[in-house]
């Protein structure tokens, strides 16, 4: 493939990622020759701080534990996902902090109280047997709890015709419950949701099929929404909000306009250097980094990267480093041709002889954004991953890009034109 040909693939690919990024522009296009829209491009994704919403921090109890903390907390997160995804809150950001900490980030949510809400809501149910101390009558956790719930439904009592709830258990809860009924033959075994009992029947014989009923005094409105809040996820254990904090929206777009603005004013220092001090290289970085921010903001939309103002930084940093790598090249090719090699050996040996200290510092950033990535919060994970990606795109960019529109000076009309150089 030539130079020429594989500079034209990379223009035209970089035209329409372009208005995959921005379909705005080619809306505006369409509008006037009357072409359909793009509907395949979706929006980027905005962090807390940039959209606003919650900020919600929750500890779990962990005392009366039987299981494994880490597979408990990590049952929490997942529970509590699924409870805010099913009331249409999308994309929540859900992650565990040290061992008992748990964060809730709700990016477009105003009303903090509807966001509480929507954890809140969320049963803690387990199932209790009799102690053994026959004169406090108290009852002593059995392990099984609600992330033993496969599912539940309701249904009408068919001696009493009241209605009634029915939990299928799953394959490990259906163990359990056969041996909690068989240790607890003529004894009660409490049910528990929230921390209150709601049914406590005397087990008459061991139940190996896995399914449990609660029944009470209920309205059938009561059952039906017991139903739906156990199968948007029972809590393993019980959590208690400790810390809460609203951004608003106008100050998340404020922060995204003040961001975007820093973007733009570093490249175009950026472009104005490359073009001042290398020429027509630089002309031909300046429309490599062009393309380089295209594919990064792609990679933003496809992967989706969840954009929060420590993640432009990081995208920042990177654009700085894929500069970096460009002057290298330059750099070594202003050598080459004083040292009076000829242009087209000057664009080789700058590209080859710049490529070791280009790879070696894009591998030991990349290194330090994966630490990073691995072993850090949410924020630093952002910046980690914008950044991880920007290098990325950089090595590709600076090798393959700019390599392609400088190629294109190879020709005999350069030849005597070295003062561009």
């Amino acid at each position: 493939m030539t130079s020429k040909l594989s500079l034209l693939i990379i223009i035209l690919v970089s035209i329409f990622l372009g208005f995959f990024v921005y379909p705005q522009a080619w809306d505006k296009i369409a509008d006037k020759v009357n072409a359909p829209h793009l509907t395949f491009a979706p929006p980027f994704r905005l962090g807390l701080d940039l959209q606003g919403g919650a900020h919600l921090e929750y500890q779990a109890d962990l005392s009366d534990l039987n299981q494994d903390p880490k597979a408990a907390m990590a049952s929490v997160r997942d529970v509590i996902e699924r409870r805010v995804n099913l009331f249409g809150v999308s994309e929540p950001n859900v992650q565990i902090e040290g061992n008992d900490r748990l964060i809730v980030e709700l990016a477009g949510i105003q009303d903090i109280d509807e966001a509480k809400s929507l954890i809140g809501q969320t049963p803690f149910l387990e199932f209790r047997e009799l102690s053994d101390d026959t004169a406090s009558a108290s009852f002593i956790p059995t392990g099984l709890t609600g992330r033993h719930l496969k599912k539940s439904a309701w249904q009408n009592d068919p001696t009493t015709n009241q209605p009634q709830v029915e939990l299928n258990l799953t394959d490990e809860g259906t163990k359990l419950f056969a041996e909690i009924t068989r240790k607890n033959l003529n004894k009660p075994v409490a049910i528990f949701l929230d921390g209150q009992p709601i049914s406590i029947p005397i087990v008459q014989s061991e139940i190996t099929d896995g399914k449990a009923i609660i029944s009470g005094q209920f309205m059938l409105q009561e059952v039906k929404d017991l139903v739906g809040r156990l199968n948007a996820g029972a809590l393993p254990v019980p959590i208690t909000l400790i810390s809460q904090q609203t951004i608003g929206a106008s100050l998340g777009a404020e922060s995204l306009s003040t961001s975007l603005r820093a973007g733009l004013y570093a490249l175009l220092a950026v472009a104005l250097f490359m073009i001042l001090f290398y020429r027509l290289p630089g002309v031909a970085a300046v429309l490599a980094l062009i393309i380089y921010t295209i594919l990064v903001l792609t990679i933003y939309k496809l992967l989706p990267v969840t954009i929060t103002l420590a993640g432009i930084a990081g995208f920042i940093l990177s654009l700085g480093i894929a500069v970096d790598a460009n002057v290298l090249i330059f750099a070594r090719l202003r050598e080459e041709l004083k040292a009076g090699r000829t242009l087209p050996q000057s664009i080789h040996e700058g590209f080859h002889r710049a490529w070791y200290s280009i790879r070696d510092s894009h591998v030991t950033t990349l290194l330090g954004s994966a630490i990073l990535y691995i072993f850090t919060t949410s924020i630093v994970k952002g910046f980690a991953l914008t950044l991880g990606i920007g290098v990325l795109m950089s090595l590709f960019s600076s090798i393959v890009v700019t390599r392609a529109f400088t190629n294109l000076a190879k020709g005999p009309w350069f030849a005597n034109k070295k003062w561009l150089f």
